[in-house]
């Protein structure tokens, strides 16, 4: 099974085993809605790639830790888009959940993925190994340096670049590192750095795409940045300068992977999807 194919797999799996019969219909309707079709996965392939280079023993494990993530993922999304954040009404080329529902559910299974996220988790029976895992992951969502501190931080009269840009991005895809390494038995304390900077990294691509991209191509709306008076890379560095901020993060990303098997081949993925963060001809033009 490809990479892709297994991580839709376990996500099917894992919303299947909540969204039974009894479940609220349109509370379901939404969850899936907001999985599915997939978006780019990039936290849960990270994830999956760093327990295949740590020899990914317990492919179940993996799988769960994979799927937790990109629940929360797809939970933040939901909350971010809400009229009391972005407002925003599109996401992945589609109305967001709570244009093609309401406000309320949007709320409801936004919450509802944040704790299918640790029930998927906690029916792993993986003693020596759960308790890393829930650790690494209710990190990388809570306070003081969460997604929830990363959103928190947009509310702030003068908000810390750097900081904002490690909770909001940064401390998610440290979560996925660290989970896929303590799902395969290793460190995950080792694999924060290349999570937190692959995370600040996408960030600033994610600001860069905001000044310069096609909301019709990204499939959500641009300009959200100047619109609401957030942070963004480009204003504070330029282009020129968020493009270099961004090779810096890749390549300390990079250098800080600890040894392990299959650390070759996972170096040449990461390569391959940063290529996708921001393609060499893109990074060029917007220079």
């Amino acid at each position: 099974m490809d990479i892709k194919a297994r991580i839709e797999t376990a996500l099917a799996g894992a919303v299947d085993a909540a969204v039974t019969v009894g479940n609220p219909p349109r509370l379901t309707a939404a969850i899936r809605y907001a999985m599915f079709p997939p978006g780019a996965r990039l936290r849960p392939r990270l994830c999956l790639g760093v327990a295949g280079a740590c020899g990914d023993d317990r492919p179940h494990l993996t799988d769960a830790a994979s799927s937790a993530i990109e629940m929360l993922h797809c939970a933040s999304l939901i909350h971010d888009d809400m009229p009391c954040f972005d407002d925003a009404a599109t996401r992945r080329g589609k109305p967001t959940l709570h244009v093609a529902f309401d406000e309320p559910l949007a709320l409801l299974a936004g919450d509802a993925l944040i704790v299918l996220a640790f029930q998927t988790l906690a029916s792993c029976d993986a003693q020596d190994r759960l308790p890393a895992m829930l650790r690494v992951v209710s990190e990388a969502v809570g306070m003081p340096r969460g997604i929830v501190a990363g959103q928190a931080w947009e509310g702030e009269p003068e908000p810390d670049l750097a900081r904002y840009h490690a909770a909001k991005s940064g401390a998610l895809f440290a979560g996925a590192t660290m989970a896929g390494a303590a799902a395969a038995g290793h460190d995950p304390d080792h694999w924060e750095t290349l999570g937190m900077r692959l995370g600040a990294a996408y960030q600033v691509v994610d600001d860069i795409r905001d000044v310069t991209g096609d909301a019709k191509t990204l499939g959500k709306p641009t300009g959200q940045d100047a619109a609401l008076g957030r942070p963004n890379a480009v204003d504070e560095l330029g282009m020129a300068g968020a493009i270099d901020r961004f090779n810096f993060l890749i390549a300390e990303g990079l250098d800080s992977m600890p040894a392990c098997p299959g650390r070759d081949t996972l170096r040449t993925l990461i390569l391959a999807e940063t290529d996708r963060f921001l393609p060499k001809s893109q990074a060029v033009g917007a220079a």
